[in-house]
């Protein structure tokens, strides 16, 4: 079963992309603090920001590629440190 997009994090990045590196961070660091404690909304940002990694690599854009998997991997890395059961396999199973 796809899971259902909750949330405006992809529309977000992207629009902020304009703006440059700068509105990114700011746009990251907003959605995160904000929403990182909903299991849900947190494994919706690692499956965006999983996916705009991989639409910078495949643009050759290596910069914009590199910041979206870091952000990638401290969203995955609070997910491990933080959730449990049934939050924790939700995250596994959307994820994986």
């Amino acid at each position: 079963m796809a899971e259902r997009v909750s949330t405006t994090f992809y529309s977000d990045f992207v629009i902020s992309e304009k703006f440059g590196i700068t509105a990114i961070e700011d746009t990251f660091k907003r959605v995160f603090d904000e929403w990182k404690d909903n299991y849900l909304y947190l494994t919706e940002l690692a499956m965006v920001t999983n996916q705009l990694c991989w639409e910078h690599y495949g643009r050759g854009e290596g910069q914009l590629m590199e910041l979206y998997a870091d952000y990638y991997y401290k969203v995955r890395d609070y997910a491990y440190e933080n959730l449990t059961g049934d939050e924790l396999r939700h995250y596994y199973e959307v994820t994986d």
